[in-house]
């Protein structure tokens, strides 16, 4: 099987699109939150009544509920739709903190370019399990050795986790 691994060059010239995508992410984050923060509000003034059909804030509490389940469904489908497709990686704390990661293979292993909403460039990357903590420098000698497409790695039938 032969997989994608992304040059830093092919990386960087991504990062414009896959900051519109994160700022639509973030406004649908926003929008849920604030949602549930209303939640709270009814929570805090009814309790466990709110829950009651007969309630006078039973509706407001259900629109609240749909509007955010709505939102984490279209989260998940932009996350798919848009970054997974292009073979961009979304972990944990993707949203928020603004990270993606790009696979790519270095020296026969895959690991993942790293970039942080706010930096310029790709300019880090870490081990496939190592996550964030791990984040090294890119060194000058490593740039060109990055997504090689001679890499054995790309022969390689292992699959890699996105």
């Amino acid at each position: 099987m032969v997989r994608h691994a992304f040059t830093v060059e092919e990386a960087d010239a991504l990062l414009p699109y896959v900051r519109e995508v994160l700022d639509e992410l973030h406004g649908l984050r926003d929008e849920a939150a604030g949602r549930h923060d209303k939640l709270g509000v009814l929570d805090a003034l009814w309790g466990e009544e709110i829950e009651r059909p007969e309630n006078p804030d039973h509706q407001e509490f259900l629109a609240h509920r749909r509007a955010i389940a709505d939102a984490v469904r279209e989260l998940e489908r932009l996350v798919r739709q848009k970054l997974l497709t292009r073979g961009v990686r979304f972990p944990v704390g993707g949203i928020e903190h603004g990270l993606v990661d790009f696979p790519t293979t270095l020296d026969g292993r895959w690991v993942y370019l790293c970039w942080l909403s706010g930096e310029p460039r790709v300019t880090h990357w870490h081990e496939v399990d190592a996550g964030f903590a791990g984040r090294r420098g890119i060194a000058p000698e490593q740039r060109a050795r990055i997504g090689r497409p001679d890499d054995p790695a790309l022969r390689d039938d292992s699959v890699l986790d996105l």
